[in-house]
């Protein structure tokens, strides 16, 4: 029930690829020039960041919708899809496709969302398939120049009484604690909930622990040891409270992506900068709607998504369409 679409960003048109299931790949094209392409894109994201819906944010959403999935919809709706992945070309991988808007209503109440580096998955394998545990880690208090985290705490434990968990939090989340319950752990996802940065200078790219700022290639480094230690694979890499590198155009995948090529199949970050409070309550829907038998990764993302949507206090896109699902969607 997934369809895999791959925009190319050419200097006249975008070509949209579409596989469909059981069916031959597609080509359609929407003629537009791919300066006005980038400028809606850019101008559509520091919309979407506000903390309220405008009208000029949906108006750019709209022509977004119309040049992505307009062309495709009436094969979309033949083929019964549900799920869209995307593999994404230049400015677009920073676009959260979720909050494309259509004739009053968003593309993630149509479609489970999914971002994917190609076709081919790692070793495709639904979560539910295996046990599903999880080794938590966080900080709540100010280290190394960044601010407290308030709800982290709160986001960690209700995760804890949801899942079967393992804890990690502030004193006890340094580098090497993380390191070694990596090494020793079987626990198919891996939840850290602390600062972070992605960008794509691998410098400038990191998640803070207790002692200090892990860099990506080091993250990257102890994910892949923990692989080698375990029977099987992180399945699902959860990085909350984490944000973008301000102005980076090819940053928002690149702590996920570092993750994919480690070995894990797949990561759920957020493309800017979150309100750990907004954080805390959609991880807490992501783990609830993951609960239910036979649920993918990306319809988990979705209903959490759809959660924060409905609710008054978090309708707003920038509180939803940050999260992306890269990798593995199933």
């Amino acid at each position: 029930d997934a369809a895999v679409v791959y925009p190319i960003i050419l200097r006249d048109r975008l070509e949209l690829l579409v596989s469909l299931p059981g069916t031959p790949l597609q080509q359609y094209t929407s003629t537009i020039s791919q300066s006005e392409l980038e400028q809606t894109l850019l101008s559509w994201r520091q919309n979407l960041e506000k903390p309220f819906t405008t009208p000029e944010g949906k108006l750019l959403g709209q022509s977004l919708y119309d040049w992505i999935i307009q062309p495709m919809q009436p094969a979309l709706v033949a083929a019964n899809v549900n799920t869209l992945t995307f593999v994404l070309d230049g400015a677009l991988r920073n676009a959260p496709m979720s909050a494309l808007y259509n004739d009053g209503h968003y593309l993630v109440e149509d479609y489970a969302v999914a971002l994917a580096p190609g076709l081919q998955l790692l070793g495709p394998k639904a979560l539910q398939e295996t046990s599903v545990t999880a080794l938590l880690g966080g900080l709540t208090q100010a280290r190394h120049g960044f601010g407290e985290l308030q709800n982290v705490k709160n986001e960690l434990l209700s995760v804890e009484s949801l899942v079967n968990s393992s804890l990690l939090v502030d004193e006890d989340f340094t580098s090497a604690s993380l390191s070694q319950q990596l090494s020793r752990s079987n626990r198919p996802i891996v939840h850290l909930a602390t600062h972070g940065q992605f960008s794509s200078s691998a410098d400038d790219t990191f998640i803070l622990a207790w002692d200090r700022p892990i860099l990506v290639n080091e993250l990257s480094s102890i994910l892949r040891t923990g692989d080698l230690n375990r029977p099987d694979p992180i399945e699902l890499l959860i990085l909350s409270a984490c944000e973008t590198a301000s102005g980076d155009k090819r940053a928002a995948l690149g702590l996920a992506g570092v993750a994919l090529q480690s070995g894990t199949r797949s990561t759920l970050a957020s493309l800017w900068n979150l309100n750990d409070e907004s954080g805390a309550v959609f991880v807490t829907q992501f783990y609830k709607a993951f609960a239910q038998p036979n649920i993918t990764k990306a319809k988990a993302l979705q209903q959490a998504q759809l959660s924060l949507l409905q609710d008054r206090n978090y309708r707003h896109p920038t509180y939803w369409s940050a999260y992306v699902l890269l990798g593995n969607w199933l």
